[in-house]
This record gives C-alpha cells, structure tokens and sequence, in this order.
C-alpha cells in the first residue's frame, strides 16, 4: 500500500513539472527578437554559429521542446527560418504555407505555442518576389485549393496600391502586416498575453539577394 501511495506521489510530481514546464515562459520578446537578428546578421556575414545541431542537442530535446520564437512564413524553398536565422533544433516554432497566410489550423499551432510552450514572440515573415502574392496580383482563376490562399491574400493588394513602389514588394509588405495584425487582434486567448503577458507580433521581410531580414511597423 505504501509503495502505491511512494509511486502516485512520484508521478504526480513528474507531471507538475512537465506541466509547469510546459508554461514556463523561454526567452522575452525582445529578448528572442534579438536572439533572431544576430543570428540573421551570422548568416548574411557567412559566419554561422550552427548552433544546436548535434547529438547532445538531438538527445535534449527528444522528451520536450522550448522554442523561443515563433515563425509564421512561406513555403518558399528559398526562406528556411532555422538557416536564415542561423538557430537549430527545438529553437524555432514553425507554421509556414505558400503567402504566409494564417487560418484557423494556423492559429491553433500558434496558440499551441504561447500557451503550452510559453513562447513571447511571433514573427510573421513575408519574403521578397513571393509567388503566391505574384499569382494573387495577376489575378485569374487557379486550379485547385490555390484559389482559396489567393482569397486569403487579396485584401492586401487595394491598400498597397496607395503606395508608389513595386506593386509586388508593396503587396508583401501589406500581406505581412495585415497577417501580423490580424494575429494580435485575434480572439482572447491571444489577446490576453498581448496585452498582459508580454507576447510581441512583429512583421518581418526577406530579402532574397542579400539574406537580410527586416523588422518594419
């Protein structure tokens, strides 16, 4: 009878500290934000850390994770947030589809993230010559599932279109802040770390020919 009370008391508090584990708050925004930009600044230098990507680091994280960002991106080949951002394995939380684009399975991991993970910074990142904000501009019909992510894009282009400029880098521009914004203003789960608990959304760009990423309002 002892030793079954001995072994409910032991799991029990094994998975408080999973549990609080799980809610335990990583790094800050800033802090995370910063974390991302130097290694970004590695990267466009060529003198990447690497870090993270060994087996000591393969067996640390094999039971549980604590990723410091989160990065809601494109699908394109050419935009890998752990390489651009020189980081590595459990480091980055990541929703990526063509356009950067955010529906609810998408909120879901997010949310997944902040509260379970306890992740304060979400990166939205748009990226220079993106195909799916090309094809939305162009218009026309698509095959396919590829008619609803154009729908998701084209509330960007009306207000991009008020801006001199390439209409395409405008239109990423516009898609990725629209994005970043409809995340911080989404429902109360979010909003309440927003407003109370220290979650930063923050719009960033990709620049194809230099590696540079920008952080813009």
């Amino acid at each position: 009878m002892k030793k079954n009370i001995f072994v409910f008391l032991v799991a029990l508090l094994l998975t408080s500290v999973t549990l609080f584990a799980q809610h335990d708050i990583s790094l800050s925004a800033d802090d995370a934000l910063k974390k991302l930009m130097e290694g970004n600044s590695r990267f466009v230098e060529f003198k990447q850390n690497h870090p993270h990507q060994n087996q000591s680091r393969l067996e640390e994280i094999a039971s549980t994770q604590k990723p410091f960002a989160i990065i809601v991106g494109c699908s394109d080949s050419r935009v890998p947030p752990e390489i651009i951002f020189d980081q590595g394995m459990g480091d980055l939380f990541i929703i990526r589809n063509a356009g950067n684009v955010v529906d609810d399975f998408a909120m879901a991991s997010i949310e997944y993230a902040v509260e379970h993970l306890g992740v304060r910074l979400i990166v939205v990142l748009g990226h220079e010559r993106c195909g799916a904000v090309d094809a939305t501009i162009k218009g026309g019909h698509l095959p396919g599932h590829l008619n609803r992510l154009i729908d998701e894009i084209k509330p960007s282009i009306q207000s991009a279109k008020r801006i001199t400029g390439d209409l395409l880098t405008n239109v990423i521009y516009s898609n990725t802040k629209r994005i970043a914004g409809q995340i911080n203003s989404s429902d109360e789960l979010l909003k309440e770390y927003v407003d109370h608990k220290g979650l930063k959304v923050v719009s960033a760009f990709y620049d194809l020919d230099t590696g540079k990423v920008e952080v813009f309002e």
